[in-house]
């Protein structure tokens, strides 16, 4: 009985690939859309994310983002330090500043001081240079992107490519020059400026001169100390706020959904994607059930019970769900793929997999349900009627 089915959805050519387009429209919409939302909530802390040595961020209690530094007192360090079960803690510039370059014109970057004598925080990725260079007088480093698209050199040849900026070029920083001394390769940051590198003691020069310059503190605990213990011991001792990484990462993450119309915006296009799936596919589904109706009269006719039917059913449904799920997916992760070296952020999870899956399961069973009560309903006599 379950082949009869599979045979009765397959014949049916039209209808089948009708249902099929349905599901799969649904599940390429909420693969490809999911993932661009998370690559660009996964941007927002990008930074966090490369700088994977700290286990622990120290910052004054305001602060609600990455991106929302709000300098401390030079003197916080020294207090950090004295906590128990603190390893070590080091300080950490952020900021942004304008770089002028060669040919006269200015870009905004994002600028990071690191500890002068561990340089901890720095880029975990060398593509050229080595991150002791900045140890050499004037040094910065500049991740790849911006080296090679917004720091670049306009080529004197009209429609050709930008000129990357290579080791030995320099930059003006704040009246201040800069030589670059190698080139990292990092994460994409949510505003996508170009990230610059340097020692802390460089970068509070190179900086606009305020009263307070450390934006955090990067502390390491001691073997065997808990993290979530030792953020709690910083905060009563020094009136500071201090978090894992993980934990600032979800900070950053919830400050972005609940101050901006991003997930609005991909919630608005998911749902779309998740109703036009649902009103096809049921519609498609119903049509079937519909133009198959005698036969299914016919077999109630001869015995078949009302249970073996909706199982008939409920695995046409099935077979359609899971091939519209595999060609969507399929093709949401090629559009991934394809989109890989660009500015489009794009992050397929396996969460997120199974979020598209339950939804495809949802609208099969939606679909199913419509045909399940046209087939209880029937009276097999009316098949036989004229």
């Amino acid at each position: 009985m379950y082949w009869l089915a599979l045979k009765m959805l397959f014949n049916d050519k039209a209808k089948f690939f009708g249902i099929v387009m349905g599901v799969t429209l649904a599940s390429l919409v909420i693969t490809q859309q999911g993932s661009i939302f998370i690559g660009i909530l996964s941007r927002t802390f990008g930074v966090i994310t490369d700088m994977n040595y700290p286990e622990i961020w120290v910052m004054d209690p305001k602060v609600q983002f990455i991106d929302d530094t709000k300098p401390l007192q030079d003197t916080k360090l020294f207090e950090v330090r004295g906590v128990p079960g603190v390893a070590s803690a080091v300080p950490l510039y952020k900021g942004m500043i304008r770089a002028r370059m060669e040919n006269g014109l200015f870009q905004n970057c994002n600028l990071y001081g690191l500890d002068d004598a561990t340089l901890i925080g720095g880029p975990g990725e060398m593509v050229a240079g080595k991150l002791a260079d900045l140890r050499m007088a004037d040094s910065v480093i500049i991740d790849l992107e911006g080296a090679t698209d917004k720091l670049a050199r306009p080529n004197p040849v009209p429609g050709k490519p930008k000129i990357p900026i290579q080791i030995g070029d320099t930059l003006e920083l704040n009246d201040h020059r800069a030589v670059v001394v190698g080139i990292c390769k990092g994460s994409r940051t949510f505003q996508s400026q170009p990230n610059v590198f340097t020692t802390y003691s460089r970068a509070v020069t190179f900086a606009p001169r305020e009263r307070k310059l450390l934006s955090f503190i990067l502390v390491n605990a001691e073997p065997g100390m808990n993290l979530e213990t030792l953020c709690r011991r910083i905060t009563e001792k020094t009136g500071l706020s201090a978090y894992t990484a993980d934990q600032f990462k979800m900070m950053t993450v919830n400050y972005f959904l609940k101050y901006t119309g991003i997930p609005i915006n991909f919630g608005i296009a998911v749902s779309l994607g998740f109703l036009v799936g649902t009103l096809i596919t049921g519609f498609m589904f119903y049509s079937f059930t519909i133009d198959n109706l005698k036969f299914l009269g016919t077999l109630k006719a001869m015995g078949t019970s009302d249970a073996m039917l909706m199982r008939m059913i409920l695995l046409q449904a099935l077979a359609v769900g899971l091939l519209g799920f595999g060609i969507g997916v399929g093709a949401a992760t090629l559009f991934g793929v394809s989109m890989k070296n660009t500015q489009l952020a794009f992050w397929l999870t396996w969460q997120l997999l199974v979020v598209s899956m339950c939804a495809v399961v949802i609208i099969c069973m939606l679909a199913a349900m419509l045909s399940v009560r046209k087939v209880v309903a029937l009276e097999p006599a009316v098949v036989f009627k004229g």
